[in-house]
């Protein structure tokens, strides 16, 4: 919108807040989060999936979300996440002139609206506006209002008609605030680019005309920036005077096609007389219906106040300042991150995963992103299995994975991985120790460019004992290892598809993921959190475990070991040689001296002694190495689930693993994602 006029600034100051736009990636939709984040700052635009359409890659990233209307439980967690008092829902699935199958057009057109007023309702909201189309969408009425019977032509003529059904028992039975408005021929900017209007304005600009039907149709044409302001109004108004109403949007002026292509002609100087025959589509085809334009000004206090020949000209000075609009200009532009997925190993921590399910699913959608989580049950003694089965029934983000037996948590992360689709892969525990909510630290970094985001635990909740035991060996690891290790950094981070595809390339077996996401490279950088202590069950990483930990570290990632030993074995060399010096020296000088067997049995404690520890630090490499020799899996999946899918076969998991990571391969984006995470 090219300027907000002073009553219209007021209206959208006086709407309850904060505002959200489902829908927003469409015309009116753009045009309608735009005008009002010109106004105010708590506007948000939800569109689906997380991508940012061409019509939105100017807004700001916080101002842009992402959900899926037809899935209930992503809607529940975002209401609940920005509790929207004021909701405008312009979501669709194609329209008249463009049609698609059945059930998709009544997935997205009335399931999408039923899931969006429920969910709306448990938190509560102030005024929820469902904006349709009336052009050439059903047949005329003999009574010209918003509440007359309807004729619908197409599948999503009737999903409208249920739609304004709906609206009206939500409204009439359940006291909802809620309206449904048909719009008319409404153009302008941003609008499609086979659209009548743009089409016959960029031929125009070349001296030329589209194909055109009979002179004789006519179109009720409102400029957008008078359909955005009777879209506000019917949330500031029409929803307490109009409750579950629908009412018929129209400028009360009818205009031919000849009269708009006469307008054209002479805006942009055309020399050529059109030719007159051959529709456009099928929409172009058929006459708007007859309406009131009295029911909008009495019920909202509104008239179309932009004459045609302004629309026109407004509307070919924004194509004329964007450049001609391509035919395939309404693909969308995908702006990092797409996707982001949290893999979880698990074991022993049933009760502990409905808990983070909860708390990952309202991180993700705080952040507007399109997620999955992916749990994987390393073989776990109590009813985990149960539990996943619940979750991956009741919500389709979430994957669990079986291991057939228990391989340890770093092949379940491993595991895991293997199987993520995310632009970026969040690991964590599953007993809670890693707070979800510092996801939302290391997605910020994340968009300033950092590929690898890791969790730094400054305080740990527990036993102050073996806090400073692991302060003191990360310190001791950085000093020893070859390659630098965060200190007091654990296997909680986010990493970038390009380094998570580093690691899963890497050949060997026994990994140590801390340290291979050091060993990788790239820019990395910290996050600080509080580490809590564990909320059910009992720890599994007591001493001895730890211990372990440390070992692997070592011996992974330094040779210190082995090059002390080799060090010591020279030192004690040149003692002993000296010592023998000194033996022969004494019995010279004092042939009649005793010689006690003490000093022998020491030092054959000492040589046997140090024997004994190089050969164990010997054989720990040797150990590593001979593991490395087999060629084991890492892990070995029993079982998949998600949705209602269970898969137990190796070909059936294959398979499915399979068509996801091409899935997802297809829709990635082939431009790196922006530094900002709001421009290209």
């Amino acid at each position: 919108m090219a300027e907000v006029s002073a009553a219209l600034r007021q209206a959208i100051l006086a709407l309850p807040g904060p505002i959200a736009v489902f829908g927003a990636r469409g015309f009116i939709g753009a045009n309608l989060i735009r005008t009002l984040l010109a106004v105010r700052e708590d506007c948000n635009a939800v569109t689906h999936p997380a991508e940012v359409p061409w019509r939105l890659v100017q807004l700001p990233a916080r101002n842009v979300l992402s959900a899926d209307v037809t899935d209930r439980t992503s809607l529940e967690t975002l209401f609940r996440c920005h509790e929207f008092r004021t909701i405008f829902h312009l979501a669709s699935f194609g329209d008249c002139a463009r049609p698609k199958h059945a059930d998709q057009v009544y997935r997205a057109q009335f399931i999408g609206l039923v899931n969006l007023v429920e969910g709306a309702s448990k938190t509560g909201f102030a005024a929820l506006v469902h904006v349709g189309s009336s052009s050439g969408c059903e047949f005329g009425s003999p009574e010209p209002h918003g509440n007359a019977p309807l004729l619908p032509n197409s599948h999503y003529a009737v999903s409208e008609a249920a739609s304004a059904y709906l609206l009206r028992y939500y409204g009439a039975v359940k006291n909802l605030p809620a309206i449904h408005l048909r719009l008319p021929s409404v153009y302008g900017p941003f609008e499609e680019p086979d659209g009548f209007i743009p089409t016959l304005l960029s031929h125009a600009a070349r001296g030329s005309y589209p194909r055109l039907v009979g002179p004789d149709v006519t179109r009720d044409f409102v400029y957008v920036d008078d359909a955005v302001e009777v879209t506000i109004a019917a949330a500031l108004h029409g929803v307490r005077r109009l409750p579950g109403g629908s009412i018929s949007v129209t400028s009360g002026t009818k205009t031919t096609l000849q009269e708009a292509v006469q307008g054209v002609r002479v805006l942009c100087g055309v020399k050529d007389e059109p030719v007159w025959g051959e529709a456009l589509n099928v929409a172009e085809a058929l006459n708007d219906g007859d309406g009131d334009p009295a029911e909008a000004q009495q019920i909202l206090g509104w008239k179309a106040r932009t004459p045609f020949h302004e629309g026109l000209r407004r509307t070919l000075a924004w194509q004329s300042s964007h450049g001609d609009i391509a035919p395939d200009a309404h693909v969308d532009v995908h702006l990092g991150p797409v996707r982001l997925s949290a893999v979880i190993a698990c074991y022993k921590d049933a009760q502990a995963i409905p808990v983070m399910h909860q708390r990952l699913t309202e991180v993700f959608t705080s952040l507007g992103v399109a997620y999955e989580m992916i749990f994987v049950n390393d073989g776990s003694p109590d009813d985990t299995d149960l539990v996943l089965r619940d979750l991956t029934a009741r919500d389709d983000h979430t994957l669990a994975i079986e291991h057939s037996r228990n391989f340890g948590s770093q092949n379940a992360l491993l595991s895991g991985m293997q199987a993520a689709t995310g632009d970026a892969v969040v690991l964590l525990d599953g007993d809670l120790q890693d707070p979800p909510e510092v996801i939302r630290a290391f997605y910020e970094k994340w968009r300033e460019g950092h590929d690898v985001v890791y969790g730094r635990r400054v305080k740990r909740e527990g036993s102050a004992l073996m806090a400073i035991c692991c302060k003191v060996f990360y310190q001791i690891f950085r000093g020893l290892s070859y390659v630098p290790i965060p200190i007091d950094a654990g296997d909680f981070a986010l990493m970038d598809r390009k380094v998570v595809n580093e690691l899963l390339a890497l050949p060997e077996t026994d990994q140590f993921l801390r340290g291979l996401r050091a060993w990788v490279g790239f820019k990395q950088t910290g996050v600080d959190y509080f580490r809590p202590k564990r909320v059910y069950g009992h720890s599994n990483n007591g001493w001895l475990r730890n211990i372990w930990w440390a070992r692997k570290g070592v011996f992974s990632f330094t040779f210190v070991p082995i090059e002390l030993l080799g060090y010591a074995g020279a030192t004690m060399t040149v003692f002993s040689f000296l010592a023998f010096i000194y033996q022969i020296v004494d019995v010279l000088r004092r042939p009649q001296a005793p010689h006690g067997i003490t000093t022998i049995i020491v030092l054959l404690l000492l040589v046997g002694s140090l024997n004994v520890f190089a050969i164990a630090v010997v054989g720990e490499y040797v150990i590593r190495i001979f593991e490395e020799s087999k060629r084991r899996p890492k892990f070995i999946r029993k079982a998949l689930r998600q949705g209602g899918n269970h898969f137990n076969s190796a070909i059936e998991i294959e398979t499915f693993l399979r068509s996801r990571s091409l899935k997802t391969a297809a829709q990635r984006p082939r431009h790196e994602r922006s530094v900002d995470g709001c421009e290209e």
